[in-house]
């Protein structure tokens, strides 16, 4: 059964998308075989992998309203073994029209049960709200990765995700874990980098990666190509470090197996 990871937070340009894309591009050259699920209605992740978005018929939202089969609407990237299930057009009123409708978490989690098994990891690339969308992608996650900015802002707001990781626990599905959370844009010549670091510990003590994603011009210019960085420029510092990431979370699998 797949390992359904939800990357999420909140604020909007954190690296999310960046986070998806770039970790799911290196597990799958670790011989993984991955589905990256594009939930934010901006479909940046459906982009940056090469698709078009603007002239697909289905995607996401079909899926999660059940109109069509999430393996019906997944799409082939540039790896081999790396899949997107694309966002379109209509997902920008998803969380309206899960309003009124009857097990309104459980959406996505009922779409995905006949893929995952299809699939070694599931990343769910969430949109920059607390929404019912947001929501859906955290109950159908294993886990959630949490991207934090190395900025001033970074951490407002971390502790009323948190709250709200707490509450799917409690009230929706305990199965529902932490991974831990992830510096991106770091800068090691600023100070604040480091202080940002510092508070993080604050909040995952025991769940921050070792890896930490710098700032990074190619990073940003990958997506505007519709490549990963490993496609982009696999011998960059922002490439190698997505690969760390990548290897982390691979050995955090071992260690789950062996325990």
């Amino acid at each position: 059964m797949g390992r359904i990871i939800s990357v999420v937070n909140q604020k909007g340009g954190v690296g999310k998308t960046t986070t998806a894309i770039n970790l799911g591009a290196y597990l799958a050259e670790a011989g993984k075989f991955v589905l990256v699920i594009d939930l934010d209605p901006q479909a940046n992740a459906t982009s940056g992998l090469g698709i078009d978005h603007r002239n697909l018929e289905r995607g996401v939202y079909e899926a999660v309203l059940g109109t069509a089969r999430m393996r019906d609407i997944v799409q082939l990237t540039a790896h081999e073994t790396l899949h997107v299930a694309p966002a379109t057009q209509g997902l920008a009123g998803l969380n309206i029209e899960l309003v009124d409708m009857e097990r309104r978490e459980f959406k996505l989690f009922d779409s995905l049960l006949e893929v995952r098994n299809d699939y070694d990891y599931v990343l769910i690339d969430c949109p920059p709200t607390l929404g019912l969308i947001t929501l859906n992608g955290i109950v159908a996650a294993d886990e959630v990765l949490i991207p934090v900015q190395a900025e001033y802002y970074a951490l407002e707001g971390l502790g009323q995700l948190l709250e709200t990781v707490n509450l799917v626990r409690e009230r929706i599905r305990p199965e529902v874990g932490v991974l831990g959370a992830v510096l991106t844009m770091y800068d090691s010549r600023t100070k604040l980098s480091d202080d940002v670091m510092q508070e993080l510990y604050k909040y995952f003590p025991n769940n921050i990666f070792r890896s930490v994603i710098p700032r990074s011009v190619r990073l940003a210019e990958a997506p505007s190509f519709g490549r990963s960085i490993v496609m982009f420029d696999a011998t960059s510092k922002g490439a190698k470090a997505y690969e760390r990431l990548a290897r982390e979370i691979l050995d955090s699998e071992v260690e789950q197996i062996t325990v």
